[in-house]
């Protein structure tokens, strides 16, 4: 007897998390430490993942994180998560950092990422998640170009 996975449209994924970075998140020039924001991007990452698996979650992978400009003590960062791709039991997430001077406005995006999570049961291991409703032809794009990276990232893994 054979089951089908449920599905769920990419929008129940999307989250948006976001924080005006203090002193404790720079350095002495004023520039928030890149570890900040990592950590901010994997937290964004993980609540779109789980969203999506409406269960926990675990970071597989990061692919690389670009830094395109310095963020500023007194900024406000937000990262906003979605869920790109799915596989069995991992989900591509897509997060994008930008940046924001809360007296004048004027966001810029200073990164974007690409994490790869796998659901866990209680006991720790990989669980299946719903599969994707695309609702865009951009989101059709965005889900062949995460298959395309997952294929990459495989033949990495078996170097």
């Amino acid at each position: 007897m054979s089951t089908t996975r449920p599905s769920k449209p990419i929008s129940v994924s999307r989250c948006t998390l976001s924080a005006l970075m203090g002193p404790q998140e720079a350095n002495v020039h004023g520039n928030v430490h890149g570890g900040v924001i990592m950590k901010m991007v994997d937290e964004a990452g993980a609540l779109a993942a789980m969203r999506h698996a409406n269960n926990l979650v675990v970071t597989v992978a990061i692919d690389s994180m670009t830094f395109m400009e310095p963020i500023r003590l007194g900024h406000l960062v937000i990262c906003k998560a979605e869920v790109t791709y799915v596989g069995r039991t991992s989900m591509e997430v897509r997060v994008e950092v930008t940046t924001e001077n809360p007296l004048e406005g004027n966001p810029r995006v200073t990164n974007a990422a690409y994490l790869v999570y796998v659901a866990i049961d209680d006991d720790g291991l990989p669980i299946e998640v719903p599969s994707l409703i695309y609702e865009t032809s951009e989101e059709e794009l965005h889900a062949q170009q995460g298959q395309e990276r997952q294929a990459y990232r495989k033949q990495r893994k078996d170097l």
